[in-house]
């Protein structure tokens, strides 16, 4: 066995693997020479727990290590995951940590795991993904249209956005299209064979044809096919297709511009140089509902504007205009009708030979589809994350309310083992079992959570709020019982809250127990608990005569994660982090009024809708 583990660590090694080893027993940490290279850390260094923790960046990185960390020791789950860290020199690196519980005699000995340094691969990964971005935007922006074709069956798979007004028809209309339908019946003979001779050469050849649009006009074109490419042994060619009518006649180039201007679906808007109107084409009038007497001799826009049309944007194309520059921006616009719609506007100044400024030419779209799904698509990110922090959530109230309900019946045990009387044994034993009750009853919500979830949807029920504080404090009888808190609440039977009940006894069971905890022994501990209902809450008030709190000092951080603030051994930091991410859950909230030496109010809003 040691031989194999030695063999496994020299190769390793030799493959630039970090080892790692944190001894369960004695916390002693190990770390190899290819761990501390990656770390940037001397021979010397000796790591410890908190130590490694340190050098992963502050925030996400940080909390998710530690998260998986404790997860590993506490309930024997691996990891293998991706992290940021900042090294000893200050250089951040991605690195891949992989951990593993070793097990002697069935009890957790070693949590042991590789160590990588990714980060050529991450950034090979992002440079990919740039070169990927720049040929979409090159594709997408070129002058030139551009068609991909299969080539074992001549169907067009792919087209650019200039194909679109080059052509007249939309991509959607061309893809499935056989190549030749967009050529006139005289030519189609000529173009297959240039495209069949390009590719038997596999190499760039131009040809001039025509081009049928979707009008029927046959416009003059220069085409260009560059050398095959496979994907999933499919061979593809590219064709780049330019318009070449200019160089055919300048008179019928006009004519077919002025033609295209009025057929696009993009709006065209021609002004002077003082910004007024002197043409705009069909598309510009049938998005806006106006007519060419209108708009002719007014500003581009001045009956556009509504209630929600950004100013600021109306004031940076104004500013644009009069500086003579070109500008492109997507604004919220009005129609005639007062419907509103999205439009994307590019503005190009015009000069002539001489540098002459003459015209405002301004090419628009409708893009209120495009905007609309960006819009969904952003909240479909926030569902997302959502749904992110709810199971991260989920996986905290697993933790911390099954510890707490453990705990309370670790304390019966231990009364019921130390205590020789057996009447007072027995007695004990109704608490035993109030307390398993309430274990089963948080297993079974917990059981229920994840079933909803799995629905991508947690729904909240109606509860009884005066039953569910009267479970919690049998539940805690005992620790009741210990601190002689005195416990009192006005909430009535009747009262019933919209929550998720998992949710509710995970916020009740931290309010008490931080009242308990906090108490302070100066005095007999107090916690009144009180209600209040207005229009979109029920907010239940915990107020307690313990400790408080330095608001000023401790204020922004007093709902963080794994922050404590009194020295308390059985503090973890945690309860009052899990509280306020589990009433944002339900779209409520959770306020704080203390004062040190004496004591604090908690405001917790549950949303009724």
């Amino acid at each position: 066995m040691t031989n194999k583990l030695e063999l496994y660590f020299k190769t390793a090694q030799s493959a630039k693997i970090g080892i790692w080893e944190i001894n369960l027993e004695t916390s002693l940490v190990y770390w190899n020479a290819v761990t501390r290279d990656i770390h940037e850390v001397p021979d010397y260094f000796i790591p410890s727990i908190e130590k490694g923790i340190f050098f992963y960046l502050e925030g996400e990185n940080r909390i998710r290590i530690q998260y998986l960390i404790e997860r590993a020791i506490n309930d024997g789950i691996p990891f293998n995951d991706n992290f940021q860290i900042t090294t000893a020199k200050g250089n951040i690196k991605h690195i891949e940590s992989i951990g593993q519980i070793v097990y002697k005699n069935e009890k957790p000995y070693k949590l042991i795991g590789t160590f990588q340094d990714i980060t050529k691969e991450h950034n090979l990964v992002n440079e990919l993904e740039l070169n990927v971005e720049k040929f979409s935007s090159i594709f997408s922006s070129a002058n030139d249209a551009i068609i991909i074709i299969d080539t074992s069956n001549g169907i067009i798979t792919d087209c650019n956005p200039r194909t679109t007004s080059l052509t007249g028809y939309k991509c959607s209309d061309l893809l499935g299209l056989h190549n030749s339908e967009l050529f006139p019946l005289e030519y189609r003979k000529q173009v297959r064979i240039f495209l069949a001779y390009n590719l038997t050469r596999d190499d760039y050849g131009v040809n001039e044809t025509y081009i049928k649009s979707k009008s029927g006009e046959s416009i003059p074109v220069e085409i260009a096919s560059g050398k095959t490419f496979q994907v999933n042994q499919i061979t593809y060619l590219v064709c780049f297709i330019r318009d070449i009518s200019e160089r055919k006649n300048t008179e019928e180039k006009m004519k077919l511009l002025s033609l295209a201007a009025s057929e696009t679906t993009d709006t065209i808007v021609i002004a002077n140089p003082k910004g007024e109107v002197i043409w705009v084409n069909q598309a510009y009038l049938d998005l806006t509902g106006l007519d060419m007497n209108e708009v002719i001799g007014q500003k581009p826009g001045y009956l556009s504007k509504g209630p929600e049309t950004d100013l600021q944007a109306t004031a940076t194309m104004r500013e644009a205009i009069r500086a003579k520059e070109s500008i492109k921006i997507t604004i919220l616009n009005y129609n005639k009708k007062k419907e509103k719609y999205w439009f994307e506007l590019n503005i190009t100044t015009v000069f002539d030979n001489q540098n002459n400024f003459i015209n405002f030419v301004g090419v628009g779209r409708d893009v209120t589809l495009r905007i609309e799904k960006e819009i969904e698509l952003k909240h479909l990110l926030e569902v997302t994350s959502q749904q992110n922090n709810k199971l991260y959530n989920f996986a905290h109230i697993v933790s911390h309310n099954i510890r707490s309900h453990s705990s309370n019946l670790a304390m019966v045990v231990d009364v019921i083992e130390n205590t020789e009387d057996i009447t007072e044994k027995l007695s004990y034993f109704d608490l035993f079992k109030e307390g398993t009750e309430k274990l089963s009853e948080t297993i079974e919500y917990l059981n229920e959570i994840i079933t909803i979830q799995q629905k991508t949807n947690i729904e909240k029920t109606k509860i009884n709020l005066k039953n569910e504080i009267e479970k919690t404090k049998k539940a805690l009888s005992l620790a009741i019982k210990e601190s002689k808190i005195t416990i009192t609440h006005t909430i009535p039977d009747e009262l019933m809250v919209n929550a998720i009940p998992a949710y509710l006894d995970s916020i009740l069971l931290n309010l008490f127990t931080n009242a308990i905890k906090y108490r302070s022994l100066e005095r007999n501990a107090i916690l009144e608990i009180g209600y209040e209902v207005n229009e979109d809450f029920t907010v239940i008030t915990f107020k307690d005569n313990g400790l408080g709190l330095n608001l000023k000092k401790n204020g922004h951080k007093i709902f963080g994660m794994y922050k404590t603030f009194h020295g308390n051994e059985d503090a973890k930091g945690i309860g009052l982090f899990i509280t306020k991410n589990q009433l944002e859950a339900m779209d409520g909230k959770i306020e704080v009024e203390s004062e040190v030496g004496l004591g604090s109010i908690f405001k917790v809003y549950l949303n009724e809708k």
